[in-house]
């Protein structure tokens, strides 16, 4: 996994905390849908609602695509998390822009992925978040198998879990992001933001996510 840059990485992770995009609560955890426990919670469709922060955040989308990426013909989003910032991005860019669904619609065209791509294509996906990878690779699959080469996956915040790093090798997808949560906990520290917090039972639950808390 890549991270664009560290300023990069500390302004968006500023940026996230400040909005309470992010929220850390190591002592009342949330509950994650996959079941496990978390100190974290992470919710980065709130920087579409700051004109400011969403223009950054797109702009070095933008320059991470142009520097570590190179030429695509299409932008796509992943639902819902991406669909909103991915067409800033492919609006900057003057490209296409399309966007997948976690699976294909039961009704109607029964499309999954919606827009228009082709085979062949060169393909930036974009995410909002990658916790596990499993509905990011989920969306890369689905391009795929229509064709599409799929040039990287790129989010604005990634826990850095083993295992998603594991499932994007297996996949052999780049796997890029704007910030993380090393730096989110680094600023956030750093700056005194979080007094109270326990910062080692932050990084503990990174370490080994499914059994924190049992």
């Amino acid at each position: 996994m890549i991270t664009h840059n560290n300023e990069v990485a500390e302004n968006v992770a500023k940026s996230l905390l400040q909005v309470r995009a992010v929220k850390l609560s190591p002592e009342k955890p949330f509950d994650w849908a996959s079941g496990w426990k978390s100190p974290i919670y992470c919710d980065n469709r709130l920087i579409l609602s700051y004109p400011k922060i969403r223009t950054y955040i797109r702009q070095e989308f933008v320059n991470m695509i142009r520097e570590e990426v190179g030429h695509i013909d299409v932008v796509v989003g992943v639902a819902t998390g991406g669909i909103g910032i991915g067409a800033l991005v492919a609006q900057d860019l003057g490209l296409p822009f399309a966007y997948v669904r976690s699976s294909a619609k039961a009704h109607g065209l029964t499309n999954q992925i919606e827009g228009v791509v082709e085979s062949g294509q060169r393909v930036v996906v974009i995410e909002d978040l990658i916790s596990t990878g499993g509905s990011s690779m989920k969306a890369v699959d689905a391009l795929r198998e229509v064709g599409c080469n799929v040039k990287a996956m790129i989010a604005i915040f990634n826990y850095g879990f083993d295992v998603a790093a594991k499932r994007f090798e297996e996949a052999n997808c780049r796997m890029l992001s704007l910030s993380d949560y090393d730096a989110l906990l680094d600023y956030a520290k750093t700056n005194d933001l979080l007094p109270n917090t326990n910062f080692t039972e932050l990084k503990k639950w990174r370490k080994d996510p499914a059994n924190w808390k049992k």
